[in-house]
């Protein structure tokens, strides 16, 4: 039976939940990098940034390459920053809003004192 896709959509917002998988994510959309430089980036355990990783590789969001050593991930599309810069406006038109209600909040305090 196939999955609605009410659900799918439930399990792809949940496997972006994770702190790490946002601020990899974020670091990726400048370009590929190499685990390395996104383990000096994120300041982690090694073990903790690998999990994370396996998670967004296991959903697609991800791809990765190894180049002798050194294995490098990218977005696995420009779908995942434009995503990520729809999340960023969102939250920036969100926080207004309760910026504007702090002050209102703050206001009303000042004139019942």
């Amino acid at each position: 039976m196939p999955v609605p896709l009410y659900q799918a959509k439930a399990e792809f917002f949940r496997m972006l939940g994770h702190p790490v998988r946002i601020r990899v994510l974020k670091l990726l959309q400048e370009g590929p990098m190499p685990v390395r430089e996104l383990l000096a980036a994120i300041g982690v355990e090694p073990s903790a940034l690998s999990q994370q990783l396996a998670v967004l590789r296991r959903s697609g969001i991800v791809t990765s390459t190894r180049d002798g050593a050194t294995v490098v991930y990218e977005l696995a599309g420009g779908d995942v920053a434009q995503l990520m810069l729809a999340a960023r406006r969102i939250l920036t038109r969100v926080l207004a809003g309760q910026s504007v209600l702090l002050g209102e909040l703050r206001e009303s305090e000042v004139a019942a004192s």
